[in-house]
């Protein structure tokens, strides 16, 4: 309410900076329905191991597009001090091109630590509210990895370079207009919160 009710002209989610982390695995199965007749055997699916090889992949971007996306060596996690030093990254590709920031990411506790604080208080970033235990309104989960996702079904990497190669194709293919709607978007996100009285939103 208080992000609906203090902008009243929304070009300002022109300017809005978002991003977030998933794991990649190099190897994806995925679990398909099939339709079957009486004394039909569906095909076997391939199950992922238990411990998949896999990487985080971090991803920030803007109405125009990428802005900055890498992976982080196979199995390692995010953490604040590493999170802070992509902040510098962003910040750095962002300079002369744009004064005003308003920065959107989640509650992860690398997000929130003390020392990320700082680094965002340092850069002058204005920071957008962003409610616990609201991952229904992370744009990124539910618009650039879902699309990921559907990309890497049933693909397979041996070469490294390859892999970590993928992730970039894909969304640096991606026009203009795979981005600026979801991030134009937030504002009737935010309204559906207030009409559901606070309920989940199921993406359709």
């Amino acid at each position: 309410m208080d992000l609906i009710a203090s902008h009243r002209n929304y070009q300002w989610l022109c300017n809005i900076i978002t991003g977030d982390e998933n794991w990649v695995l190099y190897v994806n199965h995925t679990l398909k329905r099939q339709w079957l007749g009486v004394g039909q055997v569906g095909v076997t699916t391939p199950k992922n191991d238990l411990h998949p090889k896999k990487s985080m992949l971090s991803v920030w971007w803007s109405v125009k597009g990428i802005i900055h996306s890498g992976l982080l060596p196979a199995g390692c996690n995010i953490t604040a001090d590493l999170y802070c030093q992509q902040l510098d990254w962003i910040a750095a590709k962002l300079q002369g091109k744009q004064d005003r920031i308003y920065f959107l990411h989640d509650n992860a506790r690398p997000h929130v630590t003390k020392s990320t604080h700082e680094k965002l208080s340092k850069l002058r970033w204005i920071t957008i509210p962003h409610p616990p235990y609201s991952p229904d309104l992370v744009r990124t989960d539910y618009h650039l990895y879902h699309s990921l996702s559907d990309h890497l079904c049933e693909k397979k990497f041996d070469d490294e370079n390859d892999f970590k190669m993928d992730p970039v194709r894909f969304f640096g293919q991606k026009s203009q207009e795979f981005y600026e709607p979801e991030i134009l978007s937030l504002s009737e996100c935010w309204r559906q919160v207030i009409d559901n009285d606070g309920t989940y939103i199921v993406e359709s």
